[in-house]
């Protein structure tokens, strides 16, 4: 039996260790540079801006599910932005992702939020069928766009750009 529960401050040091091997299933582990203590302030903080649920089997953690609020400025409405699901290899198939899923589906239509989203990368076939078979669309006219280190540095600066 999964049971999904929200994090709670003692579980940043867990919470990294699943952001770790996230990190490390997606080939990522060299970007990881979080502390468990940045990820304590950021979700247990004075004004936390991103949240966690922890999935368990029998009481031992198992995944996570990380999120934030999102806004559709064409709805009027918030949704939510799953920034990041992990499931241990060995809890896979155990329907702890799907009761993370879950999860926030709930928090969505009990909050009247208008969306859950997130995005998943290009070759991780086993997790796109998964979405697949919840029936998530997949936005392929979108094309997701970032700034961060040197570049978002100096577009912050006056001047910089024309």
């Amino acid at each position: 039996m999964i049971e999904v529960r929200p994090a709670a401050p003692a579980d940043a040091g867990l919470i990294l260790g699943f952001i770790r091997g996230l990190a490390d299933y997606e080939k990522l582990l060299h970007e990881v540079v979080a502390t468990e203590r940045q990820i304590a302030d950021a979700l247990f903080g004075p004004s936390p801006r991103a949240f966690c649920d922890i999935a368990e089997a029998g009481g031992a953690p198992v995944g996570f599910a990380l999120w934030f609020y999102s806004f559709s400025t064409f709805e009027g409405r918030h949704g939510l932005y799953l920034e990041d699901l992990y499931v241990v290899p060995e809890a896979r198939g155990t329907g702890a992702g799907l009761a993370l899923m879950r999860r926030l589906a709930r928090r969505c239509r009990d909050e009247g939020l208008a969306r859950l989203e997130w995005q998943v990368l290009d070759w991780n076939a086993p997790s796109i069928s998964f979405y697949d078979r919840l029936g998530a669309g997949t936005k392929s006219e979108w094309i997701t766009r970032s700034l961060s280190g040197e570049a978002l540095a100096a577009l912050a600066e006056p001047g910089t750009y024309a």
